[in-house]
This record gives structure tokens, C-alpha cells and sequence, in this order.
């Protein structure tokens, strides 16, 4: 068949899907396609990950001081490195970030490269020990996966987005085995409003790839954890003191995080990136093994109770069972992390936070729980507060305490702890809520105010663009004119406002007809009067690449219904409150049908 006739037979399909089969019922069905691709994408990602790790390690025994743990990480990113600068030719890091921006700015259309760019790049970074998480990449490839199915079909912007959602919800259900875990992350990362039209595809997309999942890998959960101490209620005060030092370990991620991501930007050579990124990257990794990859080895040792495994493979050689060796040890791996994990970013390599901050989480926990057993004498168990630390990290790191809290649950099937969980989850929430109104993934669109929230009026205003209420029908004088010429102006205008500009297209000021309407009739004051004498200043401008927040503040400000717009001080046009008005109706009629 040739490639017209295919795209005939497509587009009959296309019409007599529109025919026989309500969008609704469509949307249920694609999100199923979607979910299902999503679940193979995770496994896909899990065993390229694995085949790398076991081919790149085979025959090296990894011991303290081994320069393996140096060497690997480093050319695994300088592999990425070249794939992402030479193959792909587009920049792919920052995946969950992408996907917001995609949701917020770009009508939800992804590039089909990220289907498998992203999953290809991640699984060479940690499969060769980056230190970086899968689940970022995967929501990556998730989203596009929906993006490119939808957009396939034609479908709405608000479909898509709903497509988007269901990818990458899909994803995460794939990857941890966790499909509630899954629908909550689009709710609360993504935030897909949860809606009658919404909420059942992502349901079933999180459960198609769950089950892909399931099928393939079996029903175990990802990390063993068997509670063989049961969780007391006199044990609720310490509970609450971990959620309060999980909110400030996630703070302090974040903002190493961010520290870094800004460092690394300033750098404008990617090779003077990659130098000092794997620098920063191996030398932390060769100090600290658990470190390496994931991480996720570690968590189970810890979830397992074997606490002694944490130091195996390190370079310091004091008393495997010192207390105080193991305590400066899970601190450093603490601190650390935040710094391995952007430095391996910012070197080149791809990967997400989410492994980080179970990570992070995981070690937060059990240190808080085994400094407080040997320095005041209690029993609480260390694994309990491992788990429970998990999901106090990744609620706060997140911005998302349901997702922290069903996601450890899930990983874990530690269902028990779900009073802890859910305590130790909020209050890390509300602790670096505090400090940090966004997560670490919307905080640079929210700065950039190209975010889209849960919040109505904050989403649709994201989503109009200055550019498509710019009103360009004003006749432009200039301060030369003397009153005749602008009599003239004013009787070929429908206008009652009129920008002043010089030569050189600057906007000088404004002349409004109520203003001279007092003098437009008086013949002897024609040769008289010039524009420059009765114009006046506009109470603000608006710059041509303001958001639509800073507009609307700017209209509230100054109490006025027009307003001149500029780019680097030259006339554009005027941008108009009722306009904005009917522009806002609009969009949120279309994003809110259900």
C-alpha cells in the first residue's frame, strides 16, 4: 500500500469513528490503548536497566575502593551525553517539568522522539550507575506515548491532555507496580483536575499498566518489607517530630536541587558541564557507594533490617557495627544524595528524583529512628521508620502527601503503617509548603508563570496568550501633529484612544478623545496646538512577553480598561480588559466541559 492510500484508509476510519462511537466511549477506549503502552514502556525501561547494570558489571566485584564505582557512572553519562547531543538533538532532561510545560503551554503536544529518546538515554545513565531515578524518563515517555496516540486520533486539546495524564499515570503504575499511586500522581503532580470526564481513563490507564506490570513480573511488591513490629499508638509523638524532619530533609533537597540546576545552567559549554558533573558525580559515588544507581538495594537492605549492608562496599574501614560509624554514614548519604543526583543531571546524564528521594526518604527515617533508640535509650523500629520516611520525602519533594503516602504503601504492601504513613506524609507536606509554595518539578513554570494549577483562574489565564488578545486597530499619531491633522485622524477612526509614536516606533504617549474633545472643535486652536501638548501617559505598560497573571495585575493596579502593550519600548497594540474577559469565557467553557 502506498502511503496516500494509507492515510485515505485512516481518514475513513477516523470519520466513522466519529460516527458510530461517542468521544466518551473513544476517550475510555484510547486510554486503555494508552495505559496498556504506557505498562510495556515501564517494563521495557526496567529491563533495558537491568541488562545494562548486569553487562557492565559482569566479573567486577564491587568492594570498597573498587575505581569501577568511578569509571562507570562517568562514561555511562558521556554515552548519554553524545546520544542526546548527536541522535536525538533536543534537550530531554527534566522530564516530569516537560510534561507540565507541555500540558500548560503546548496545547499538550509532545515530540514523538520522546517516546523512546528519553527511555533509551535513562537506562544508560543507570544502568552504567548514574545516580538518578527511572520514574521521571518513564513519565516522560508515558505522556508522550498519550500526546502522539491522541494526537493520532485527532483529539481535542482538552482530550490530549487527558491522554497526557493517562501515559503518564500509566507509567508510574507500570514501573512501581502501583496503580492508585499512578492516578494520584496526575492529580497531584501533573494537576489534571479530577473530574467525571477524567477520572475514569486515568483509572483504567493506571490499571492497564499495573496489569501489564503484574503479568510479566508477577505480584510481588517492588521493595520486601514484612512488619514484624507492630506500630503502637504511644509511638504517634515520634511520628509526628519524623514528618516535621522529612518536610525539612525535603526542603533541603529541593533547594540543593535547585542550587545546582543553576549552578550547572551558568555553564554554557557542555563539556565543562560533563567535567565538573562528573567530578562532583563519581567522587560521591566512590566515596558512598550506595549511591550508585538507584539506589533501591540499599532500601531493601534497610526495609529487610539488615542495617550492617548499608556500609558494605565503602571506603572507610572502622567497626561495621559502630553506632556512631553508621549514623555519620546514613547522615553523609543523606546530605549527599541531592548533590549526586544533580550533578549526574547536569553532567549530561537523564533520569529522575523520584528513586532520589525514596532514597533520601529511606535514609532520613531509619537514621531518625536509630540516632533517637541509641542517644535516649526508645525501640522504635527502624524499618517502620524507613517506610514511613519514604513517603514523608516524596510527599514533601512532590508537593503530593496521597501519592507519598499510597506509593509506599503499594511499594511496599506495608498497608499496616497506613495511620504513620498518612500522619508522616501530611505533615512533611505542610512543613516545606512553608518554605516552598511549588514542588521541585513546577517551581521554575510557576516563576515563569507557565504553570497550570488546580486553581481556575490561575490555569485559564496560563493558558491565553497575550499574543491573541493584542488589539492592533488604533491609528498611531505622532507628538508633531497639530490639532487639524489629528481632527482628521480621529474622523477615520472607530477608536477613542490613539497612541502617540515617534520615528522610530516608540511609544511616547497617549491621546484619548475625551480629553480634547473640548478643543476639537474650536478651528482657531488647529495650527496651535500640537499632539505633544495634550497627550498623556499611560497609567502602565505591558510587555509583550508578560504572562497573562501579570496583566491581569496590572489592569487591577491601575483600575484601567485599556492598556498599551510594547516590546522593548516600541508600540504594539492594546490590549483590553473586556477582551480578556471574553477570551477567559471561552477557554474555560472549552476546559471545562465534563
Amino acid at each position: 500500500m502506498t502511503k496516500n492510500s494509507i492515510q485515505e484508509s485512516f481518514h475513513r476510519l477516523l470519520l466513522w469513528r466519529e460516527r458510530h462511537i461517542p468521544e466518551k466511549t473513544f476517550v475510555v477506549i484510547l486510554a486503555l490503548v494508552v495505559g496498556t503502552l504506557g505498562g510495556f514502556a515501564a517494563l521495557l525501561l526496567k529491563w533495558l536497566i537491568s541488562v545494562i547494570a548486569r553487562f557492565v558489571t559482569s566479573g567486577v566485584v564491587m568492594t570498597g575502593g573498587n575505581a569501577m564505582y568511578f569509571i562507570l557512572p562517568a562514561v555511562g553519562v558521556l554515552i548519554t551525553l553524545l546520544f542526546v547531543r548527536y541522535v536525538v538533538r533536543d534537550n530531554i532532561s527534566h522530564g516530569v517539568t516537560r510534561v507540565l510545560y507541555a500540558i500548560s503551554q503546548n496545547k499538550s503536544r509532545m515530540k514523538r522522539h520522546n517516546i523512546f529518546s528519553s527511555l533509551c538515554a535513562s537506562s544508560v545513565t543507570i544502568g552504567f550507575g548514574g545516580s538518578v531515578g527511572a520514574e521521571g524518563p518513564i513519565v516522560f515517555t508515558g505522556a508522550a506515548i498519550g500526546s502522539t496516540v491522541g494526537s493520532l486520533f485527532r483529539m481535542s486539546p482538552r482530550v490530549l491532555m487527558i491522554m497526557v495524564g493517562c501515559g503518564a499515570a500509566a507509567g508510574i503504575a507500570g514501573i512501581f507496580k502501583a496503580p492508585i499511586a499512578g492516578t494520584l500522581f496526575t492529580l497531584e503532580v501533573l494537576m489534571i483536575d479530577l473530574t467525571t470526564v477524567s477520572v475514569m481513563p486515568l483509572l483504567l490507564a493506571s490499571i492497564a499498566g499495573a496489569v501489564v506490570s503484574y503479568a510479566f513480573t508477577g505480584y510481588e511488591a517492588e521493595f520486601f518489607f514484612v512488619q514484624s513490629e507492630q506500630f503502637m499508638t504511644t509511638r504517634i509523638p515520634y511520628v509526628v517530630l519524623l514528618g516535621v524532619f522529612c518536610g525539612l530533609v525535603s526542603l533541603y533537597f529541593t533547594r540543593v536541587m535547585n542550587m545546582m540546576e543553576n549552578m550547572f545552567g551558568r555553564i554554557k559549554s557542555p563539556w565543562k558541564r560533563y567535567g565538573i558533573g562528573v567530578v562532583i558525580m563519581s567522587c560521591l559515588i566512590f566515596l558512598f557507594p550506595p549511591l550508585y544507581g538507584e539506589g533501591y538495594s540499599s532500601i531493601i537492605s534497610l526495609l529487610q533490617g539488615n542495617t550492617s549492608a548499608i556500609v558494605d562496599g565503602s571506603v572507610f574501614y572502622p567497626d561495621r557495627n559502630s553506632v556512631l560509624f553508621i549514623i555519620a554514614f546514613v547522615a553523609a548519604l543523606t546530605v549527599t544524595k541531592a548533590f549526586a543526583t544533580s550533578a549526574t543531571n547536569g553532567a549530561g546524564g537523564v533520569g529522575g528524583t523520584f528513586a532520589p528521594s525514596l532514597f533520601v526518604g529511606c535514609m532520613a527515617g531509619f537514621l531518625f529512628a536509630y540516632s533517637l533508640n541509641h542517644i535516649f535509650g526508645l525501640d522504635l523500629s527502624v524499618k517502620n521508620f524507613a517506610l514511613m520516611g519514604m513517603a514523608g520525602v516524596m510527599a514533601g519533594v512532590m508537593h503530593a502527601p496521597l501519592m507519598g503516602m499510597f506509593l509506599t504503601a503499594e511499594l511496599t504492601g506495608g498497608y499496616e503503617l497506613f495511620l504513620p504513613l498518612l500522619i508522616v506524609s501530611a505533615l512533611s507536606y505542610i512543613t516545606i509548603k512553608s518554605f516552598e509554595p511549588y514542588s521541585i518539578y513546577a517551581m521554575r513554570l510557576a516563576q515563569r508563570g507557565e504553570l497550570l494549577t488546580h486553581h481556575k483562574d490561575k490555569a485559564v489565564l496560563t493558558l491565553l496568550k497575550i499574543d491573541n488578545v493584542i488589539e492592533t486597530d488604533f491609528h498611531c499619531v505622532t507628538p508633531e501633529m497639530d490639532l487639524r491633522e489629528m481632527v482628521k485622524v480621529i474622523s477615520q477612526s472607530s477608536r477613542n484612544l490613539f497612541p502617540v509614536v515617534n520615528g522610530d516606533g516608540k511609544l511616547m504617549g497617549v491621546v484619548l478623545l475625551d480629553d480634547i474633545r473640548n478643543i476639537m472643535f474650536r478651528p482657531d486652536l488647529y495650527r496651535r496646538m500640537h499632539v505633544a501638548q495634550f497627550m498623556s501617559t499611560p497609567p502602565a505598560l505591558i510587555d509583550i512577553h508578560a504572562s497573562m497573571e501579570q496583566v491581569m495585575k496590572k489592569f487591577d493596579d491601575t483600575g484601567a480598561w485599556n492598556l498599551p502593550v510594547v516590546d522593548g519600548g516600541k508600540y504594539v497594540g492594546f490590549v483590553s480588559k473586556s477582551k480578556i474577559f471574553n477570551s477567559y469565557r471561552r477557554v474555560l467553557r472549552h476546559y471545562s466541559e465534563d
